[in-house]
């Protein structure tokens, strides 16, 4: 009898439950229509005002310069997102350091990158040869005996230039995001690897980093959505990116909004391409912890 009884119980609050996964809100439907019309008013609006030349538009959307712009743009991202990681992997290592002497480095480091804008910082790079015009490399035991020699405008040209901005700016940022997931690792986890003899290293690479990819994963993907959209200040320096690229054009025929919204259409290709792998990346994460935790 108590079987029975029990047995209805589940299936009275099966149904319950299946009560409240049909509730309806209303209110969304009618906030998404009334957001969607918006958006779609205000994108033809901008299509269709006069000012606007299509032909344009659609000659140099996919013109030569535009498309060496797309793919600058791209390894850009990549390049300096890769050495920002890197960067950023030991930075936080530092900062989470037993040393204090390395815990304020990393401190001072992250304080200071995230001070600057990256702006003034793509400046700086641009214009290093206004601090030193050549490297030198001398011998230590005679300074007058130069080995190598180069000049600095033709060793860090506008596109290193850039790389070099970005990735330092990104290191700063992914130091706080590596940081984050490294310590979001339970303290027992690290005893265990001690206890198994693992060293500091090992203990790192198969026991704390991976469990902490689930954490670092989608933050780290937003943070290469940015850097994509970032790649654009570079133009200050002629970085060769897509809105050099569109820039160029633009002083040559004056159509200066029309390669806007050329620039434009390819930063919303190229960043929702980088979304949507991002959202496939956290949904794969979270799948897999499900199943862990079954």
């Amino acid at each position: 009898m108590s079987h029975v009884t029990d047995t209805r119980g589940r299936a009275a609050l099966a149904g319950a439950t299946d009560v409240v996964a049909a509730k309806r809100h209303p209110w969304r439907i009618v906030l998404a229509l009334v957001a969607t019309v918006i958006v779609v008013w205000g994108a033809l609006g901008l299509w269709f005002n006069p000012a606007l030349d299509h032909e344009t538009i659609f000659k140099y959307l996919t013109a030569d310069a535009i498309l060496s712009g797309v793919k600058n743009t791209i390894v850009l991202a990549v390049i300096s997102m890769v050495i920002g990681t890197v960067g950023g992997f030991l930075v936080a290592v530092m900062r989470l350091s037993a040393n204090p002497v390395l815990r304020a480095i990393g401190f001072a480091y992250v304080a200071l990158i995230r001070s600057i804008p990256l702006l003034v910082l793509i400046l700086f790079m641009g214009n290093l040869a206004l601090f030193w015009s050549r490297l030198e490399i001398v011998n230590p035991l005679n300074h007058d005996e130069i080995w190598f020699s180069w000049s600095m405008n033709d060793l860090v040209t506008p596109f290193i230039a850039s790389i070099l901005a970005l990735a330092i700016n990104e290191a700063a940022y992914m130091g706080e995001v590596i940081r984050s997931g490294l310590r979001s690792v339970d303290q027992g986890q690290r005893e265990a690897a001690t206890a198994l003899g693992l060293g500091a290293s090992h203990s790192m690479l198969k026991v704390i980093l991976p469990q902490a990819m689930r954490v670092i994963l989608p933050p780290a993907g937003s943070q290469f959505v940015t850097m994509i959209k970032m790649t654009s200040l570079v133009s200050v320096i002629a970085g060769g990116d897509l809105l050099t690229a569109a820039q160029n054009i633009a002083a040559t025929n004056l159509r200066t909004l029309e390669l806007l919204v050329i620039a434009s259409a390819w930063y919303l290709v190229v960043t929702g391409i980088a979304t949507i792998g991002q959202s496939i990346l956290e949904h794969r994460l979270e799948r897999g912890q499900r199943k862990v935790s079954v």
